[in-house]
């Protein structure tokens, strides 16, 4: 009776380990990939479930959306200009079977396809495209990602290119640009003011050519203006009429 006591506690934790061992449990935002003798069966979960010892074998699979930074890279765009660039890429396993048996580490590989797919299309683009048109850019990274991993099960929803790194020399190149381009609009602006102006005072001028009071009223308001409060200058007003005398003798002596 002494022996068999040991031997029945032995059988009962040997017991307790194998039923430890066999179950197991996923999460909401996992499954659970079985493989029996090497073979796959196919992916479980989310809740609790068996598997036989020693002969299955469970790889859990991650579903939440990963966040990739993409480190910096230099790139030469098209039009021959060094820039560093980084991004970030937004991914999830839609396909636990076959993130574990179509690649060998499907997080390794998608960093290294985002990697060298961001470094070909930056090269592709010019330097402009690339500061202006950024949501055509990540666009197309998006897409020739996705199809990329699409046979490792993995879903890429977004590629966002962060930040660009400009030479200095660049940096100073395009700031002089914006400063010519600002001061050609200002030009232009005051160009455009001053044809303005001169057809309104042309309007004017015909106005008051067809009546006499309103060259008077307008010489009186020119008057009043010039003589303001603390002023030195001194207006004498001539009559219009006197000038128009003077015109008419010059006309008869001409005659």
């Amino acid at each position: 009776m002494a022996i068999e006591l040991p031997f029945l506690l032995g059988i009962v934790i040997i017991v307790l380990v194998i039923l430890s061992s066999s179950i197991k449990i996923v999460k909401e935002y996992e499954r659970g990939v079985i493989f029996r003798l090497g073979r796959l069966l196919g992916a479980k979960g989310p809740g609790l479930f068996f598997i036989i010892p020693i002969f299955d074998s469970m790889v859990k699979i991650d579903l939440r959306t990963i966040t990739y930074d993409v480190p910096s890279q230099e790139v030469v765009t098209r039009d021959n200009v060094t820039v560093k660039v980084n991004a970030v890429v937004y991914y999830r396993v839609i396909d636990p079977e076959k993130a574990v048996i179509q690649v060998e580490n499907f997080n390794v590989a998608t960093s290294q396809i985002a990697q060298t797919t961001l470094r070909s299309v930056i090269g592709q683009a010019e330097l402009d495209e690339l500061l202006s048109e950024r949501e055509k850019l990540n666009k197309k990274l998006q897409i020739i990602i996705d199809e990329a991993t699409d046979p490792w099960g993995i879903k890429v929803s977004a590629v966002e290119i962060k930040d660009v790194e400009l030479p200095k020399e660049m940096q100073r190149a395009m700031a002089s640009q914006a400063e010519a381009e600002r001061n050609r609009r200002a030009m232009i602006i005051q160009a455009d003011g001053e044809l303005q102006a001169s057809k309104k005072i042309a309007e004017a001028a015909k106005i008051m050519t067809k009546s006499k009071g309103a060259m008077q009223l307008r010489m009186l308001r020119t008057i009043s203006e010039a003589t303001l409060e603390n002023s030195s200058i001194v207006v004498l007003p001539i009559p219009i009429e006197l000038l128009e005398f003077f015109k008419v003798k010059s006309e008869e002596k001409s005659e």
